[in-house]
């Protein structure tokens, strides 16, 4: 009995020596989730974070040791730990604050990045479509087809078209098109009503094992909110006839474990243009989450898009400067278009044990589109003109799974991550044909369909060795491409595979709380057209592209934080499949190299200032020097903006962004102009209900281009083509009004 009991003693002592584990859950005020909260045993300094759930594991914890909880925009709270805590798991409910810049800490686990942009988009949120990628800072968009056409991308020296160099996605579910009637990699992100996005998580360069097709300049992902604490009608209207009109309704107000909620979009618009662009958009979408054993999560999300509009096209230099039209007129305003989206989306997050959890999706969309151009007048057809019709119907399926596992080596902490997916695109009726006047059909150039199947399967894993975090990671993709050409009249599938291994190495040092230096390496792909590799036989199907990062991110005080990063991209080659023409354009080799910078500045409490700085030289290694240019590069980008939140009843902000002159062909000869375009905002809350809103698209009402382009073209009366600049006015001053009510 005696040896018992000291047995017994020698137990207990242990326990309160080497301590428990402690598993939580950090909540918001309306229960959901809070992610990256940062949580430390201030008794030991034993600390972790929480994860996409709110779920976190502290080791070592014993009963009255204190506990400290905080995160970026939330008080901090402090609690004791009791022993029902050790024994049945504690939850934690946070109360928001304004974020105050003083509070960020640089830890190895929380990626400081996404931290800002979560700052970002706190202070300044996205009111509308076009701006939901101007948060990546650095990337820049142009519109050119009526507001109905996905915007064309800038970013890193790449002129990206709509989508060829930077990888989109939606709650994991891909939004870039492969093979798609305009263009690879088209990304048309309008289904997306701005008011349910919760966070944006992205990444620059091709240094990220998730991250797969078209992952060579970035990518950005893209999470909606799970739940909505009010109900919220929001009417809006402005210059052009513009009218938005949103409603979001929570649909289980009082459920614990289960949130779900409706939002309706509806715009309308004649835009700038002499010709109306008769502009209509509407968005419905639907979520529904729930908890299933208190931690796993399924979550159901439905969507709905279509749109239609009429556009007046790019139109060239010289008929504005001889005054046959006006910077807002048209030389063929019969273009145009039409598209619509289908989502289905079932999330599944799953702990498999305390340390181990899995995280999938499985999605569906379907999708329709038709535009009408002219981009080259009477070059080709003085007849009737050089109208082009591109047509697709497309049917999305796909699934992606990963199994994230976190270990302990003694004292290394390590992270591993192991994720496997399949897409398949099923691809009717991709055509190209030349018609006239949006009815007649003259000839079809292109028509087939296409099967494109992608699977894929990556490894990462982190390792945390004192202050340093080490980053080994691979992933393969497996291709198959198949097509029929309508237009051959002997029945013919045309196949070919082609699979591709990519590492990454990446580093990330923290000097202390106010200092971080990385360096990131990797390689990434993008695919090519379907009807390129197999129409032309293409050699390099899936052209790779080598990147290399080395930056930090500094707190030279508590309430400034800069981020520097000096990259440089080498694109091995690409055959860019030109949808407008329905020709191959091989692009060749290219280097690219170059300086970002960023800056936040919380100059008060409800003041803060932002900037980010892009500084880029694009070159082809094809041609000699002088001719190496690689169009449309942007060189120099400048955006950021003063933000003013919850001062009294106030918010709003004014915002700029600059893009530098830039090359619109190989030897500089033809230069799209750049142009310096400021906007503001301004939000007074009437009540806790009501809040009135004011904002001013280009305040000083400046001439600008926003998207441009050097084309060949003939007009009618001309006997000639002429080779200059053709572009699409950017907004003039427009001003609109919001009127929101909170329920």
């Amino acid at each position: 009995m005696k040896r018992f009991t000291i047995l017994f003693v020698v137990v207990l002592s242990s326990i309160s020596i080497f301590g428990q584990s402690l598993k939580g859950r950090i909540l918001d005020h309306f229960n959901q989730p809070l992610e990256n909260a940062y949580v430390v045993n201030n008794t030991n300094n034993n600390h972790t974070h929480t994860n996409e759930n709110g779920n976190f594991i502290l080791e070592n914890a014993t009963a009255n040791d204190i506990l400290q909880i905080s995160i970026l925009g939330y008080k901090k709270r402090k609690i004791i730990i009791s022993k029902q805590d050790l024994e049945n798991g504690i939850t934690i409910v946070l109360t928001t604050k304004t974020f105050q810049l003083e509070e960020l800490v640089l830890r190895k686990e929380i990626n400081a990045m996404q931290t800002i942009s979560k700052i970002d988009l706190k202070v300044n949120p996205v009111n509308n479509s076009q701006e939901i990628l101007r948060k990546v800072p650095g990337l820049f968009i142009g519109q050119h087809a009526g507001g109905g056409k996905a915007e064309q991308i800038f970013l890193r020296g790449f002129d990206i078209d709509h989508g060829t160099d930077i990888t989109l996605s939606v709650d994991g579910m891909p939004i870039n098109m492969v093979s798609h009637a305009h263009g690879q990699g088209y990304s048309d992100l309008h289904f997306m009503i701005p008011e349910t996005i919760q966070k944006i998580d992205f990444g620059k360069g091709p240094y990220y094992a998730n991250q797969g097709d078209f992952n060579t300049a970035g990518y950005v992902n893209f999470s909606t909110k799970n739940a909505i604490k009010d109900n919220v009608i929001s009417l809006g209207y402005g210059d052009f006839n513009s009218v938005r009109t949103l409603g979001m309704f929570n649909l289980l107000e009082n459920k614990k474990n289960e949130n779900a909620y409706v939002a309706i979009e509806h715009i309308a618009t004649d835009g700038a243009f002499e010709s109306p662009q008769n502009f209509n958009r509407l968005n419905v979408f639907g979520k529904f989450s729930t908890f299933l054993k208190g931690t796993d999560r399924l979550t159901l999300t439905a969507s709905h898009f279509t749109s239609s509009w009429d556009a007046s096209g790019q139109i060239p230099e010289r008929a504005v400067q001889n005054g046959s039209i006006t910077r807002f007129g048209a030389i063929d305003d019969t273009e145009g278009g039409f598209t619509s989206r289908t989502n289905f989306n079932v999330q599944f997050d799953k702990f498999l044990s305390d340390n181990s959890r899995l995280k999938t999706n499985v999605f569906y969309s379907n999708y329709n589109f038709e535009l009408f151009s002219n981009f080259t007048f009477f070059l080709d057809d003085p007849v009737n003109g050089d109208q082009i019709r591109q047509f697709e119907t497309r049917d999305i399926f796909g699934v992606n799974a990963q199994i994230i596992t976190e270990k302990k080596f003694g004292n290394i902490e390590a992270k591993f991550t192991k994720g496997a997916g399949l897409r398949y695109d099923l691809v009717d009726d991709v055509e190209l044909s030349h018609t006239k006047n949006r009815k007649e059909t003259l000839q079809q150039i292109q028509l087939g369909d296409v099967k494109q199947t992608n699977m894929y399967a990556f490894f990462n894993s982190e390792f945390e060795i004192g202050k340093f975090k080490i980053s080994p990671s691979v992933r393969l993709d497996y291709f198959k491409f198949l097509y029929n050409d309508a237009l051959n009249p002997t029945y013919e599938t045309l196949s070919k595979t082609k699979a591709i291994v990519n590492p990454k190495l990446n580093f990330l040092y923290t000097q202390n709380d106010n200092l971080q230096w990385f360096l990131k390496s990797g390689i990434g792909f993008h695919s090519n057209d379907t009807r390129v590799v197999l129409q032309q036989n293409a050699d390099k199907v899936l052209p790779r592209a080598y990147g290399l990062d080395f930056g930090n991110i500094w707190k030279p005080s508590k309430n400034i934080v800069l981020n520097t990063a000096l990259w440089y991209l080498f694109s091995e080659e690409e055959f860019v499949y030109v949808g407008d023409a329905g020709i191959v354009e091989p692009s060749g080799k290219s280097r690219r190299f170059g300086l970002d910078v960023g800056i936040r500045y919380q100059i008060r409490e409800w003041l803060l200032l932002d900037t980010d700085a892009t500084f880029t030289k694009a070159r082809s290694l094809e041609n000699v020097a002088g001719q190496d240019y690689i169009p449309l590069a942007p060189q120099v980008t400048l955006a950021g903006g003063l933000s003013l939140t919850n001062l009294g009843k106030f918010s709003g902000g004014i915002r700029y962004r600059y893009l530098a002159d830039r090359a619109a062909n190989e030897d500089n000869s033809i230069v799209a102009e750049g142009y310096f375009v400021t906007d503001f905002n301004l939000n007074y809350k009437m009540s806790n209900n009501v809040t009135l809103g004011v904002a001013v698209e280009n305040i000083f009402d400046v001439a600008w281009n926003e998207t441009q382009f050097a084309t060949e073209s003939r007009l009618q009366n001309e006997t000639a083509p002429i080779e200059e600049i053709h572009f699409t006015s950017g907004t003039p001053f427009f001003a609109k009004a919001t009127l929101t009510y909170r329920f």
